[in-house]
């Protein structure tokens, strides 16, 4: 029965598609986040409904004039820089037959991503992409959080199989990615249950967070709620608040999962610890040695023989810096680091910018709310290998189509944005 709907579902998303572009982002929004595929069974299970959703969006794309432009400024400069770098480093990697196909993976998700900043033209638009995103990863992150309270916090909160967020660690960053975006639909509601609702979504989430028993979860939350504070008009209330949740959540959680946080204290003893410790150290290593770094997918036993300090553990790097570093050698760590950089600095312009502009206000919140995402990205990010994942690069994108959408509500007041500074360029479908 799962098949048939989400088939139906997807097969019935076609024709609308096809008549409004900008739903083919929305559908493969769901998709790509959700995969609700995975939750069926049957035929449904291993189906491209991506690949189909792609085809038709990119089929409805070349007859309709719907679509905006892409903001030719720093930030999407060096993105394409990046991208750039990345087809070098793909096409001289240590296994680039193997680099290739992880490589048009990423590409996919690339090309998709700048299609969503064509498309995603006004703020209705803009809202129900949220929407979407914050829904589709918060099917899992409520779900677990209302299984973290029943379960008395004993067992691990896990993602959709076969996704970028199966594991539970990858899950616990996104929903914890995801909670300023609640906060922010939160915020522009103005149905009361659906306030409620959020409310309840947030509450969850955050209990879901906690119940994946991730340290690296755990850093990403103090740093988020760190900043929260900084960044909070009313410092003593929002410290008590925050205090009060932590109290009211860490009173759940039973003691196996005091026994894992302890750990990040004794890494030494840790052999999951000391195999990142020996990745990051090949990726410098192998980045030392080849200015393109090792390419995709080279964590092998063959290169860990020749870069790593312990030659046998041959570990994933569990970071996104040095992912990209061992992957794509210094120079595409410079490109990476660089577009979070601009992207976080467009947002501080963004914010700066929306004081005092009536009707802006919705705005000024997302973009405040994606610095909050960022903060959880850059933290617990350093202990994760999702530098290629979906989320980040939405929110790379949102930063753009914010920068844009300001610049034509009120252009004189935003001159200092990244996005006003640059001109803009008609990007034609082939």
């Amino acid at each position: 029965m799962r098949d048939i709907l989400i088939t139906a579902m997807v097969f019935g998303s076609l024709l609308l598609i096809l008549r409004k572009p900008y739903i083919g982002i929305l559908v493969w929004s769901w998709l790509s986040y959700m995969n609700p595929h995975r939750l069926s069974w049957g035929f449904a299970y291993d189906m491209p409904f991506a690949q189909i959703v792609a085809i038709t969006l990119f089929t409805s794309m070349l007859f309709s004039k719907d679509r905006k432009s892409i903001p030719l400024n720093s930030i999407t400069i060096v993105w394409a820089a990046f991208l750039l770098w990345m087809t070098i480093t793909t096409l001289v990697a240590i296994y680039p037959d193997i680099a290739s196909l992880y490589y048009f993976r990423i590409l996919k998700i690339q090309l998709v991503t700048f299609l969503t900043i064509l498309l995603i033209t006004d703020r209705v638009r803009l809202n129900q992409l949220v929407w979407v995103v914050v829904m589709s990863i918060g099917f899992f992150s409520i779900k677990g959080g209302v299984f973290t309270v029943l379960s008395g916090g004993g067992y691990r909160v896990w993602g959709p199989p076969g996704s970028f967020i199966e594991e539970n660690n990858a899950l616990a960053l996104s929903t914890l990615m995801i909670l300023p975006l609640m906060y922010y639909l939160y915020k522009i509601s103005e149905k009361k249950w659906v306030k409620y609702f959020l409310v309840f979504a947030m509450a969850s989430s955050f209990a879901s967070a906690l119940g994946s028993q991730s340290r690296g979860a755990l850093v990403a939350i103090v740093a988020v709620g760190g900043f929260f504070w900084l960044k909070s008009s009313s410092k003593l209330v929002t410290g008590l608040l925050g205090a009060v949740v932590i109290v009211i959540g860490l009173g759940f959680m039973p003691d196996s999962w005091f026994d894992r946080m302890s750990t990040i204290q004794t890494y030494e003893e840790d052999a999951s610890a000391m195999g990142r410790i020996n990745a990051w150290e090949y990726s410098i290593n192998i980045a030392n040695d080849r200015l393109t770094g090792g390419g995709l997918k080279a964590w092998t036993f063959k290169t860990f023989s020749k870069y790593a300090p312990n030659p046998l553990d041959v570990h994933a790097a569990h970071s996104i810096y040095f992912g990209v570093l061992g992957d794509h050698g210094w120079p595409g760590l410079f490109l990476y680091l660089l577009i979070l950089i601009l992207t976080w600095r467009a947002l501080s312009k963004i914010v700066k910018n929306t004081s005092g502009i009536e009707g802006a206000s919705e705005v000024s919140t997302l973009a405040r709310m994606v610095q909050v995402s960022l903060v959880a990205f850059f933290t617990g990010g350093a202990f994760l290998s999702l530098p290629y994942f979906d989320l980040p690069w939405f929110f790379v994108a949102l930063t753009v189509i914010l920068g844009r959408q300001l610049k034509e509500q009120e252009p004189g007041k935003v001159e200092a944005l990244e996005s006003a500074e640059s001109t803009e360029v008609e990007v034609k479908q082939a």
